[in-house]
C-alpha cells in the first residue's frame, strides 16, 4: 500500500496542501523527513516564474539551474549538490521535451515519476539545510503549450517551428542515429535559459555530446550563463545512471554493462601508452564482440542481445573522429549500444518497465585527459 503524507506546494505563488501517494520504497522510508520539508515554489508558466526570479535578483540571490526530464536518480541529485555549492538558490526544471524524441522513439513511454521526484528533491533539500549550502527552492514544470506557445512541437525533418541548431556538432555520434535529438535539446535549453536566466547551468558528463553542444550554444549566442559539468554517476558495477535504466530487466541489465566495460578497456590501452586510434578502440571492440558471441550461444530464454551503434575516439572540442590522441588536448572515448527486446521470457523473471519488450539505447563515455606539462 502506498504511504500518504501531506505536502505543502507553492504553485505559481499560491500555497496549497495535498495528499501525495508514494509507492517508491526508498521515498516511503523517508516520509517522516518529508513531512517537515518546507514548501517548494512550483511554477508552470513563465510570467510568475520571472516575477519570482526578479525578486531573487533584487535580493542578491544567485540561481543555479539543473534541467531534467524527471525520473530523477542520483546523477541528477549530484548536479543539484554541485549547484548548491556555487549558488544560493537551485532551480530544477522537470519537463519531458517532445522535440528531442524522434517520431518512432519512446516519448509516450518515457518514465514519469512526479511524486517521487518531488520527494527526492525535498529530501535532498533537508540534507543541504544541514550543510549550510544553497537550497533547492524552485521547480519549473511547464506545460508543452508554455514551452511551445505558437506551434505544436514537431519532431520531423525539416519540421515546422522555431529551432536552434548547432552544426556540425549535432550531426555527429548520437546525431547520426537521432537526427532531431540535439535540435530538440538545444531548442529547449535555449528556452529554459531565457526563462530562468540562471547564473550557472548544470549537466552530467554522461551526455558528453550534449555538454559540448550546450557550451557551444552559450558561446555562440553570448548567453549570460556558465555551463558546469558534473561527473558521471555509476552503479556499483559501472553502468552509467540513466532514467532509461528502468526499462532494463535483470537479464538486460546484466549484459548492459558491456558498454562501460568496453570503454574502460580502451581507456586502459591509452593509459598503457597507446595513442593510435585503431590500437585503442580494438580493445573496446574486443570486449563488445566477445559479449555478443557469448549471448548468441545462449538459449532465447537466457540471452540478452545488443547492437553496437558506435565506438568513438574524438576531439574533445569538435567531436570529430581522430586518428591519434593529441596529448595536449586529450580525447573523448564514447559509445552507444541498443539493448534489443528479449526474445523469450522465463516464468518469474524480473523484468524492466514495459516488460523488456522495447529496445533501450545506452550511452557512455570516458574522458582521456590531456597530459600535464
Amino acid at each position: 500500500m502506498a504511504s500518504i503524507i501531506l505536502q505543502r506546494i507553492r504553485c505559481s505563488g499560491t500555497i496549497s496542501v495535498r495528499a501525495v501517494h508514494y509507492t517508491n520504497p526508498r521515498v516511503r522510508s523517508h516520509a517522516a523527513v518529508l513531512q517537515h520539508a518546507r514548501a517548494l515554489h512550483i511554477f508552470r508558466d513563465v510570467p510568475s516564474l520571472r516575477a519570482h526570479r526578479r525578486e531573487l535578483l533584487a535580493n542578491g540571490k544567485s540561481v543555479g539551474l539543473v534541467p531534467t526530464m524527471g525520473a530523477l536518480h542520483e546523477g541528477h541529485l549530484s548536479l543539484a549538490r554541485q549547484a548548491a555549492a556555487e549558488n544560493s538558490e537551485i532551480f530544477v526544471s522537470i519537463y519531458v521535451n517532445p522535440t528531442q524524441f524522434g517520431v518512432n522513439e519512446d516519448l509516450d513511454s518515457y518514465p514519469k515519476t512526479w511524486n517521487e521526484d518531488i520527494a527526492m528533491l525535498n529530501e535532498l533539500d533537508e540534507e543541504l539545510k544541514e550543510s549550510g549550502q544553497g537550497r533547492i527552492t524552485t521547480i519549473f514544470a511547464p506545460t508543452t503549450k508554455t514551452m511551445y506557445p505558437t506551434l505544436p512541437p514537431d519532431s520531423t525533418l525539416p519540421g515546422t517551428g522555431s529551432f536552434v541548431t548547432i552544426t556540425p556538432l549535432a550531426n555527429l555520434l548520437e546525431g547520426k542515429s537521432r537526427p532531431v535529438f540535439f535540435r530538440g535539446v538545444a531548442t529547449v535549453c535555449m528556452k529554459l535559459f531565457n526563462i530562468v536566466e540562471p547564473e550557472r547551468v548544470y549537466f552530467g558528463q554522461k551526455d558528453v555530446q550534449q555538454t559540448v553542444i550546450i557550451k557551444r550554444m552559450v558561446k555562440d549566442f553570448h548567453l549570460n550563463t556558465e555551463v558546469r559539468v558534473g561527473a558521471t554517476k555509476r552503479e556499483p558495477d559501472g553502468l552509467a545512471m540513466s532514467s532509461r535504466n528502468v526499462y532494463l530487466g535483470e537479464r538486460r541489465r546484466k549484459v548492459g554493462i558491456v558498454l562501460s566495460q568496453a570503454l574502460r578497456a580502451a581507456a586502459a590501452a591509452h593509459k598503457m601508452g597507446k595513442r593510435d586510434r585503431d590500437e585503442i578502440l580494438a580493445l573496446a571492440w574486443d570486449v563488445a564482440n566477445r559479449m555478443s558471441m557469448e549471448q548468441d550461444e545462449l538459449a532465447e530464454t537466457e540471452r540478452a542481445r545488443f547492437e553496437v551503434d558506435y565506438l568513438s575516439l574524438a576531439d574533445p572540442d569538435s567531436l570529430e573522429e581522430v586518428q591519434s590522441v593529441d596529448e595536449s588536448k586529450g580525447a573523448v572515448l564514447s559509445g552507444a549500444i541498443k539493448m534489443m527486446p528479449l526474445e523469450a521470457v522465463r516464468d518469474g523473471e524480473k523484468l524492466g518497465m514495459g516488460g523488456d519488450k522495447g529496445p533501450v539505447r545506452l550511452i557512455d563515455n570516458i574522458i582521456l585527459e590531456p597530459s600535464k606539462v
